[in-house]
């Protein structure tokens, strides 16, 4: 080790004043100190800080050269080609660094992408340079020449059909009376791609509709025993409302109209009191939507004393209850709807083939499923419809297109704040909401589409 150093960011509360933070000053230099608290020698380190703007882009670019120097006796030049960003302070800031091509002169080197942030840290008019070299095995490399852009102009000028650029040694240029250039170096492939965010389609109008299905199976111990998975305790909720709750109370901030489908499976209902495994619990079956969150709780503790617990624990029924929904929504070819279905039970599913079947299906569909198991029961079975240890598959063997499944056991945050709760239950919805629309190739309502024109540059 060298020596360190040490600053902060920002600064806090407790920060003490001979420790500026580095924001404050953009730039920063420190002499390194060894641990015993002495100076190691003359050695600094400066540290350079700049604002970015927020863009979250994408632009694949290719390059290659023609007529380049040659700089080799018995060969000719290897070049590589090295672009960088031209930081606030004019120091330079490698960007990507080509392969080396073998004993070419006009070399055509491999497409590569970069974000908008490393490029030109989000703005399309800071400089750029780029510069060719002769490649030495000794890592003595000969300049061949460089040019200066910006990505703005890259853009112009790649649409126009003239994204080339002398490659100039500016050596050469004060000593050779008649020197034009050490070659040109050509853009042959420029595409920008945007990387939408789960806040994107939400700014954009994306409405998440959430359904909540609850496991009324006699398994649960009956809800007037302080024993129950239901019994309603009257001041601290059971498991079942704590998980709804908690991850209710963030999903209705992204619902405008606040409005809650509640269902439940495995019980006897009123009036013939058969079995049903996807019933609304307001009893009203042509509209099972419950105002806000709280109005889904008030369903609940009516429903309670009205059914008859039952079996089996089938939760086939109200996944593909959802995904009709979702298949509607599917064929507007907008981004304006995607559905959570929560399910809570407090045991492993009786229906796994007929499960598995349907989120298959539903893996196709701007939906997602959160399964959270209540009480102490083994759900080691259930793991197996999260598709984390791998592609989830159909009984016919169909792979699910993307995995939309998070099972959480409940006793294993049983302890955790219901903030915590929440935030471990929809860890993967946001990923999952970006992943369905960017598979399907659809932007957040009011952007245009996602990718720009890509092709073959000009020719000199």
């Amino acid at each position: 080790m060298v020596g360190e150093g040490s600053s902060c960011v920002r600064r806090g509360p407790q920060r003490p004043e001979h420790h500026p933070p580095i924001v404050a000053q953009k730039k920063m230099t420190r002499a390194l100190s060894l641990r015993s608290g002495r100076n190691a020698g003359k050695s600094t380190i400066t540290v350079t800080a700049e604002d970015i703007s927020t863009n979250s882009g994408f632009v694949e670019l290719a390059f290659r050269a023609q007529k380049l120097d040659d700089k080799d006796v018995f060969s000719k030049s290897d070049p590589f080609l090295e672009l960088y960003r031209v930081n606030e302070d004019q120091s330079r800031q490698l960007v990507h660094r080509t392969e080396v091509v073998k004993d070419d002169l006009s070399p055509k080197w491999e497409p590569f992408k970069v974000s908008l942030n490393s490029l030109c840290s989000g703005d399309e008019t800071r400089p750029l340079k780029g510069l060719v070299w002769d490649h030495d095995a000794r890592g003595k490399h000969d300049f061949i020449g460089e040019f200066t852009t910006t990505f703005a102009e890259m853009q112009r000028a790649f649409r126009g059909g003239q994204a080339q650029w002398e490659c100039v040694n500016a050596k050469y240029k004060r000593r050779k009376r008649h020197y034009k250039n050490s070659g040109v170096v050509i853009l042959a492939e420029l595409k920008c791609s945007r990387v939408h965010s789960f806040l994107d389609y939400v700014m954009g109008g994306c409405q998440i509709h959430f359904t909540v299905a609850i496991d009324f199976t006699a398994s649960n111990g009956d809800p007037r025993n302080s024993c129950s998975l239901h019994y309603i305790h009257p001041f601290q909720p059971n498991e079942y409302l704590q998980a709804l709750l908690a991850v209710g109370e963030v999903c209705q901030d992204y619902d405008s109209d606040k409005r809650f489908s509640a269902l439940g499976f495995g019980a006897r209902i009123p009036p013939k009191f058969e079995v049903s495994h996807d019933f609304a619990i307001n009893f009203h079956p042509e509209d099972d939507r419950c105002e806000g969150i709280q109005g889904v709780v008030q369903a609940y503790q009516r429903c309670l004393p009205r059914v008859q617990l039952y079996g089996p624990t089938n939760v086939a029924p109200v996944i593909s209850k959802v995904a009709r929904l979702a298949e509607a929504e599917e064929r507007t070819s907008e981004a304006s709807q995607y559905f959570i279905l929560l399910i809570l039970t407090d045991g492993v599913v009786t229906d796994m083939a007929d499960t598995r079947e349907a989120i298959v299906r539903a893996s196709r569909l701007p939906m997602s499923v959160i399964i959270v198991g209540v009480g102490n029961a083994d759900f080691t079975d259930m793991q197996v419809l999260d598709g984390d240890a791998g592609v989830l598959r159909s009984p016919r063997g169909e792979p699910a297109l993307r995995d939309i499944v998070q099972f959480v056991p409940f006793r294993e945050l049983k302890s955790a704040s219901p903030a915590a709760l929440a935030k471990c239950v929809l860890a993967q919805v946001p990923r999952q909401v970006v992943e369905y629309y960017s598979h399907r190739g659809l932007p957040p309502r009011g952007l245009g589409a996602h990718t720009q024109d890509s092709r073959s540059g000009p020719t000199p």
